[in-house]
């Protein structure tokens, strides 16, 4: 699921430092909002906000230079008509950009329609990207899975498994080797555009691994500032498993990669079998470092099996 709301007054507060704006009308209309079936319907934020266009209804509409100019040189007529159809798109907002200066009729059509109106200095392409930019991750599709979430030589790696495998343990060992640590045991996955997923911690939860035995650490206090991170986009997943469950479930050597679909998206998959003995943190840096490899085109598998049927066709 995604948030479906944000009122006036947070989007306003929100940039009021970025984009230096002031509230010029509509100030009684702080509450208003998107309109929710206009939001699910969204597929980025570029859906959300835009120049002033008359058949993108219940989007931001962005008024810069041409735009006002478009609502002021005419006859009076045609300019009070082409204001009055504002009201049909049912903006959430409107943004005067470029330093324009709002025009009378347009001031009193907000006023009377209560749709809230913010000028700023700011170029009209830079608002349109920062809010397109703001937009797309706070509607964002979420949800929240169980896990270790970790910076591993640069690739956001989700560590999973069941209960009791020592995944906190795992992910301790991982950062005295140097990685970083986003977030453990619940993780926040935001889908910010079609192919992305990006992982964070839970604000109760920041910098904080549970090891049992041990408790609570703060890994900031602990390892230092580099040993935390904010976000990381989700890259890999490692699934950690009983040996009883990877001779069932799972074949050796798999003979096609590994995904597991996370908000409709596929993520690369790794499974690790624990046993007693096994180095899994050096396993896990090496699942990496092959899958930044794929990353950049080297298959090792499919080399092997190019090799493999080379060898076959020579000895026959």
């Amino acid at each position: 699921m995604k948030p479906t709301v944000i009122s006036a007054d947070v989007l306003f507060e929100a940039f009021r430092a970025t984009l230096r704006w002031e509230w010029v009308a509509g100030l009684g209309a702080s509450e208003r909002r998107f309109d929710e079936l206009a939001v699910r319907a969204a597929r980025s934020g570029a859906d959300l906000v835009g120049y002033l266009n008359y058949i993108h209804p219940y989007r931001v509409q962005i008024l810069g230079e041409r735009e006002v100019a478009y609502l002021t040189n005419a006859t009076a007529e045609d300019c009070s008509r082409r204001i009055a159809r504002i009201v049909t798109l049912e903006p959430p907002v409107l943004i005067l950009a470029d330093s324009q200066v709002a025009p009378d009729a347009l001031l009193s059509m907000c006023e009377r329609a209560q749709i809230p109106m913010f000028s700023t200095e700011g170029s009209s392409a830079f608002v349109i990207d920062v809010l397109r930019a703001y937009l797309s991750k706070h509607f964002a599709d979420r949800c929240t899975m169980h896990g270790v979430f970790m910076d591993i030589l640069g690739l956001g790696v989700m560590i999973t498994g069941e209960s009791g495998l020592g995944k906190s343990e795992l992910g301790l060992e991982l950062i005295s080797r140097g990685n970083g640590l986003v977030a453990d045991d619940a993780v926040d996955l935001y889908r910010i555009n079609q192919d992305t997923i990006e992982g964070r911690c839970p604000e109760l939860l920041l910098n904080l691994l549970e090891v049992r035995g041990i408790g609570l650490l703060d890994i900031r206090c602990i390892f230092g500032e580099t040993a935390v991170r904010r976000k990381k986009r989700l890259q890999l997943i490692v699934h950690l498993v009983r040996r009883e469950t990877m001779e069932r479930d799972y074949e050796r050597i798999p003979y096609e990669p590994l995904t597991q679909d996370v908000l409709d998206v596929p993520v690369r998959k790794v499974v690790i079998q624990v046993v007693a003995g096994r180095n899994i943190a050096v396993l896990v840096e090496a699942a990496v470092r092959n899958t930044i490899l794929q990353i950049r085109g080297v298959d090792t598998y499919k080399e092997f099996v190019e090799r493999h049927r080379k060898a076959m066709s020579e000895a026959s």
